[in-house]
């Protein structure tokens, strides 16, 4: 009696694993109809999880940076499938601000995704000269939301793209000083920049899965990227240092294609 039971137990283990194989092979091949993805970026520092306000940060110019805001704008957000197949996120939604100081903007959930196995990300990092020459009154719901999160200069002087700011110090500036680091449009120079990035694993986009693309964002390649930057060139005394403008915004910008790279992909 006693190993009927068991045998039962152990037949009915097997089953329920094979249908619950079954069930997993079922929703990752069933590529129709639509689902979401999450982008979900992650802030770090030449490999540390960063901290804000609190964590020394050094470059390889011996400048010490404790950073206390981190934004920027993300938008224009395209997935290429491993055919090639692309499919562009409506531009009228695909704009967004990610700022550590606010874990609710973490996350971009796309919804309405056509199913399928993703394995490239596109992505913009500003507001397109394309979607500003609307104007204000084209900018939709986004004008008002970058407004609120101090994104925005003014509408004549446009969008802030990127926003680094906190405290440095170096070998010759030993007070903790103030600097600001605003991408955006300058003169002539408009400092938009896209990324594309391969996904390490596919993101299977499902009615029944839910990928979300983890991506690392390094802030040390902002001034410490392939042009390096120094802060205390930058210093203007009382002020502190501001790079808002001049040669080497383009610069900075330039670097930023090399500040992300995706960590994994968790397909759930």
């Amino acid at each position: 009696m006693k190993n009927t039971l068991l045998k039962s137990i152990a037949l009915l283990a097997i089953t329920l694993a094979f249908t619950s194989c079954s069930d997993d092979d079922n929703a990752v091949n069933n590529v129709s109809g639509t689902g979401t993805i999450g982008i979900e970026f992650d802030n770090s520092f030449a490999g540390n999880d960063l901290i804000l306000n609190t964590q020394p940060n050094t470059t390889s110019n011996g400048e010490v940076l404790k950073i206390s805001t981190i934004k920027y704008i993300v938008s224009n957000i395209v997935l290429i499938k491993a055919d090639g197949s692309v499919f562009t996120y409506p531009k009228s939604e695909s704009y967004f601000i990610v700022d550590e100081a606010n874990a609710n903007t973490h996350v971009l959930n796309l919804s309405n995704v056509p199913a399928g196995d993703y394995t490239k990300i596109k992505f913009g990092i500003g507001v397109d000269q394309e979607q500003f020459n609307l104007g204000a009154s084209g900018q939709g719901d986004f004008l008002a939301l970058a407004q609120a999160a101090d994104m925005l200069w003014s509408w004549s002087a446009g969008y802030k793209f990127l926003a680094f700011e906190g405290t440095f110090t170096s070998p010759t500036v030993t007070t903790a000083t103030p600097f600001m680091v605003h991408t955006g449009q300058t003169g002539t120079d408009y400092n938009y920049t896209e990324i594309t990035l391969d996904m390490p694993s596919k993101a299977l986009v499902r009615n029944t899965i839910t990928p979300v693309v983890h991506i690392v964002a390094d802030l040390s390649e902002i001034i410490d990227g392939t042009n390096k930057i120094k802060l205390s060139d930058n210093n203007m005394g009382g002020m502190g240092a501001m790079i808002m403008g001049g040669a080497n915004l383009p610069l900075i910008t330039a670097n930023l294609n090399s500040m992300f790279r995706i960590d994994h992909v968790h397909n759930d």
